[in-house]
């Protein structure tokens, strides 16, 4: 048994509290994962962990082995980090989760130079328009827009976006372009779904921010299909910036109502609180703060 890997994988079980993810994470059967733990345990003469159907849980012995083990292996990706080969030094997977299309246009196109820097590290990029739970889903980080509410998360703002309400050209010149909020009265709007509910539109007003509930003729829970809707001139649309900056570039799409824009919204890395936080991750939040501090996805 290797022993540093054998402890690394029971870190790594502790942080996502499943067998079966941690498994998945390295590509292997859990029965491998399992056997490397239960290795360690007889190696150390205690038992770490207490396993039921449903849940894992540390001992006694395995909390102090796992404070230790956490610093063991902080102080040697550090060393790694200072003496070797400094951070093109992360292995592994990272595993991300992210709303669909911002994994699309944010981050899929900026992998060939982030492989080309950390050419030992995979990612595995998780999509859906849910909220996912970190540790059952023993996901490294996940990408979050606007407010976070969940205490148990560690958050590092990597990025912000602008809410926009565009048009397409073609929509505009049937229905006419609105001055104010107010005039979506009249006017066909696509919405957006969350959690089953229309997420009303946000507007800066006289006395701070205003909510606006606008009838809707087209109504999904896909980012990627409210911009289509946008551009085959159904209505008007209100999206994040980062969605739809290629089409303002190329006036496939108007923005509108310039003058009622909300603030912007915070792009959030978050992962659970009291997690290590390990090389790994850390370079690939690095990453996709560079990527974001450029102000547009790439073309």
């Amino acid at each position: 048994m290797d022993r540093l890997d054998a402890i690394k994988i029971f870190v790594r079980v502790v942080e996502s509290g499943s067998f079966s993810a941690v498994a998945r994470e390295l590509r292997v059967g859990q029965p491998a994962v399992s056997k490397q733990v239960a290795n360690l345990e007889a190696h150390l003469g205690a038992q770490l962990l207490l396993r039921t159907s449903r849940s894992l849980s540390l001992t006694e012995a395995g909390r102090d082995f796992y404070e230790s083990a956490v610093r063991l292996i902080g102080e040697l990706e550090a060393a790694e980090s200072r003496i070797g080969r400094g951070q093109a030094s992360p292995t592994g997977v990272v595993r991300v989760t992210v709303a669909p299309a911002f994994g699309r246009i944010c981050i899929v196109p900026h992998l060939p130079a982030f492989y080309a820097q950390y050419p030992e590290l995979s990612v595995e990029l998780l999509v859906s328009e849910q909220i996912t739970n970190l540790v059952e889903g023993g996901i490294d980080l996940a990408v979050r827009h606007g407010i976070l509410s969940d205490s148990a998360l560690i958050s590092r703002k990597i990025g912000a976006t602008s809410v926009l309400v565009v048009a397409s050209p073609k929509y505009i010149a049937r229905a006419g372009e609105p001055a104010r909020p107010t005039d979506l009265d009249g006017h066909d709007c696509l919405t957006f779904l969350a959690d089953g509910q229309e997420r009303p539109w946000r507007f800066a007003g006289k006395f701070g921010s205003v909510s606006y509930h606008p009838r809707s003729n087209f109504r999904t829970n896909g980012g990627e299909e409210l911009r289509e809707a946008a551009l085959a001139g159904i209505g008007i649309a209100q999206t994040p910036g980062w969605l739809v900056a290629r089409d303002l570039t190329a006036r496939t799409l108007r923005r509108i109502l310039r003058d009622y824009e909300p603030e912007e919204l915070a792009i959030s890395a978050v992962w659970p609180s009291g997690r290590r936080l390990a090389s790994k991750v850390s370079v690939f939040i690095e990453f996709m703060s560079q990527v974001l501090a450029k102000g547009k996805p790439a073309r």
